[in-house]
């Protein structure tokens, strides 16, 4: 799929989700879960057990890389590091988005520095193998010295790569068989809502945490946001929330007051951008925050497991719905953006790498998730069973 092809919008379910929102404001309520859930605390510290995220999740599932307005043109291409997976992403000249193994397969050296550019063929810096934009080996230096290869079996490694919704996701195992339909569970629909294919990439920023489940799990929690950010937003937060899923992916909000003005005009006629507010999930690890529902601008924060079972680190990207033209417009983006990186930086993520010191201490076996906690509850939950899934054709069953 192009950016040129347009997701068919699923408008009854924002209007069905609206609705129950609205259900919600007047009574004064919200839908909680069955029981208080427990977490073991070694599922934050567990060497194993981060290990096989690593491998039965990250390495297994389709990870959100990319906008597709990243990639807009033939050639486009960004290199980046993905769990020590070097990944080359790169739009060819049909307008398909590919991911491969950033790795010539002569003898192995990386084709291209971290980064973004543009290419219509990618050459070996080490001997001079050059590939193009599909992945295919175009030519082998002194061939005639080297001697006779079949040059069909040795193109780039291919990584399985999807576009929806203005959204590139890739998969690090180049033998996967995920059904990745089955994987979104209709989401790119609602997700569509955004536009994103049309949005632009106007700043990025990397933090370091803790544990990255400890640092993800902040992001589905609205319970924390009245008392951990009490002197940061004037704003007063509500620590109620509604989720939302399809499949594993949640959209998480509170019930929104400003949703009753809806009422007085027919649902046909409901604008989709006073609808779309909150923080949108991607299972396992992106969420997208909008605090003013299709305002002009949002943040994707993706969130990756570090070099230990205590370290994380997050990417940050600033994206705007339309070009920043003016000086203002840009110092009043950088504003935004940079207050949102020193909420994390110096509010969220502290807080995280200090649960995760305490719970190393072993004085507690577990820790809670309320009733009113159901996005973490339904993202422990999914994570759970991914991680004892016992290869593909398990993970497949659990989406359909």
């Amino acid at each position: 799929m192009t950016p040129l092809e347009e997701i068919a919008i699923d408008r009854e379910r924002l209007i069905e989700m609206a609705r129950h929102n609205i259900a919600h404001v007047k009574a004064d309520s919200i839908e909680q879960a069955e029981e208080i859930a427990k977490v073991p605390s070694d599922h934050y510290t567990d060497a194993a057990r981060w290990n096989a995220e690593r491998d039965r999740v990250f390495k297994e599932l389709p990870l959100v890389l990319a906008l597709s307005t990243e990639l807009a043109n033939p050639g486009d291409y960004r290199a980046l590091n993905v769990l020590e997976v070097p990944v080359l992403l790169v739009r060819d000249a049909d307008g398909v988005a590919r991911a491969f193994v950033n790795m010539c397969s002569h003898r192995g050296a990386r084709l291209v520095e971290e980064g973004a550019g543009n290419a219509t063929r990618f050459s070996c810096p080490y001997h001079g193998w050059t590939y193009t934009r599909a992945g295919d080996l175009f030519g082998v230096a002194s061939p005639k010295d080297f001697g006779v290869i079949d040059k069909r079996c040795y193109g780039l490694t291919r990584l399985p790569t999807f576009e929806r919704a203005g959204l590139i996701w890739v998969v690090l195992n180049p033998a996967s068989t995920l059904d990745f339909d089955g994987f979104l569970s209709g989401y790119a629909a609602s997700l569509g809502a955004f536009g994103f294919e049309h949005w632009h990439v106007f700043g990025r920023k990397q933090l370091s945490s803790a544990n990255w489940k400890l640092t993800y799990d902040g992001y589905l929690d609205f319970y924390h946001l009245p008392v951990l950010h009490k002197l940061t937003f004037k704003a007063k937060f509500s620590n109620r929330a509604l989720s939302y899923q399809w499949g594993p992916h949640q959209r998480v909000v509170t019930p929104d007051p400003t949703l009753l003005k809806l009422e007085t005009a027919a649902p046909e006629a409901w604008d989709l951008k006073h609808m779309l507010k909150g923080v949108w999930t991607i299972f396992p690890n992106v969420a997208f925050i909008s605090v003013d529902g299709r305002g002009t601008a949002m943040m994707m924060s993706q969130i990756f497991p570090g070099g230990s079972v205590g370290e994380s680190f997050s990417q940050h990207t600033f994206i705007t719905e339309r070009e920043l033209t003016t000086e203002e417009e840009r110092r009043a983006a950088e504003e935004q953006f940079s207050f949102l990186v020193k909420v994390l930086r110096e509010e969220d993520y502290p807080a995280c790498r200090g649960i995760q010191a305490n719970l190393l201490s072993g004085a507690r076996d577990h820790v809670l998730f309320g009733r009113n906690e159901m996005a973490g509850q339904v993202f422990h939950r999914w994570l759970d069973r991914l991680v004892q899934a016992d290869g593909g054709e398990a993970r497949n069953a659990l989406f359909r």
